[in-house]
């Protein structure tokens, strides 16, 4: 199960928060088609978001083709994203990687700014091709 985590500034909209949040979670494998989200009475309990927030959130998936609403049963996972498992060696090499720029004194966004700027240097032409 997905436990949402809501920076309030972050300046992204909490709705989004949760969209992309959910998409990292399909992207990991931490979520399955099939796999139930929670229900967003628990996640306004975990969050203290306005519950129309989540609701938001959850339709904004819907429409995306990734969660379907099952009327009394919940929202529940259509499809997953990506096919990178969390347990991947590569994530395990990029949170050593991590590690290291904290102990080198980095904060969080100098991390954000390393690693946007080798993925646009790796992936350019990827975008290009998604285009």
């Amino acid at each position: 199960m997905v436990e949402y985590r809501i920076d309030r500034r972050s300046g992204v909209a909490t709705y989004l928060q949760i969209v992309q949040q959910t998409k990292q979670a399909l992207r990991l494998g931490l979520l399955e088609p099939g796999d139930k989200l929670p229900a967003a009475r628990e996640v306004v309990e975990a969050t203290a978001v306005n519950p129309n927030t989540v609701l938001k959130a959850y339709r904004e998936l819907e429409r995306e083709g990734l969660v379907e609403a099952r009327r009394g049963l919940g929202t529940f996972v259509r499809r997953s994203l990506g096919t990178a498992p969390g347990d991947s060696p590569l994530r395990a090499e990029l949170a050593e990687w991590a590690q290291r720029a904290r102990a080198a004194g980095l904060v969080r966004d100098d991390v954000a700014a390393f690693f946007a700027a080798v993925l646009d240097e790796y992936f350019e032409n990827t975008r290009e091709e998604q285009r």
